[in-house]
């Protein structure tokens, strides 16, 4: 007998919580679980209608109690588990965690046919900021650099994600 669970066995757990969220009302079916050496470390469900807070999506709960769990910010040694393809926030803050690998069972194209499209958010990031639906405008840029200035006087190094860069 196995001495972990198996990659099936960690996603029918985020398939479960994802049912959860529904079940219970906390928000949209979707949950996930972080895993390090074969261990469930945290478990999220979406509890974006139980928060009252749209960011509160099942990767993100579990990152966060996952990063309090192991006294971290960065999670370099584990996977995540989604019972769908992470959205574009979720994606963004599995980069920026450091989540080593990710698992989803249903697709975006799977997502979108319930309901839950972001199609404009992938092609949105795409668009130059002045042709992006939500307007943007840069004010005081130069008194904001100062604070950037600022920290990389004091050495500080921003660490946060390891993407390579895009050749464009």
């Amino acid at each position: 007998m196995p001495t972990h669970p198996s990659e099936e066995e960690f996603m029918r757990r985020a398939i479960s919580l994802s049912q959860q969220a529904m079940a219970t009302g906390s928000g949209p079916p979707f949950g996930a679980v972080i895993v390090r050496g074969g261990r469930i470390v945290a478990e999220g469900l979406n509890c974006v209608h139980a928060n009252h807070d749209p960011t509160a999506h099942a990767e993100i709960v579990a990152i966060r109690k996952a990063c309090q769990s192991l006294s971290s910010p960065f999670l370099e040694d584990c996977a995540i588990y989604s019972s769908s393809e992470p959205c574009p926030m979720c994606l963004s803050a599995i980069h920026w965690s450091r989540i080593s690998a990710i698992y989803y069972s249903t697709d975006r194209e799977a997502a979108a046919r319930a309901g839950f499209d972001d199609a404009l958010l992938y092609a949105e990031l795409q668009r130059p900021i002045a042709l992006r639906q939500l307007s943007m405008s840069q004010v005081l840029p130069c008194e904001g650099q100062r604070t950037f200035d600022l920290w990389a006087a004091n050495g500080h190094m921003a660490v946060q994600t390891r993407l390579a860069s895009v050749a464009g």
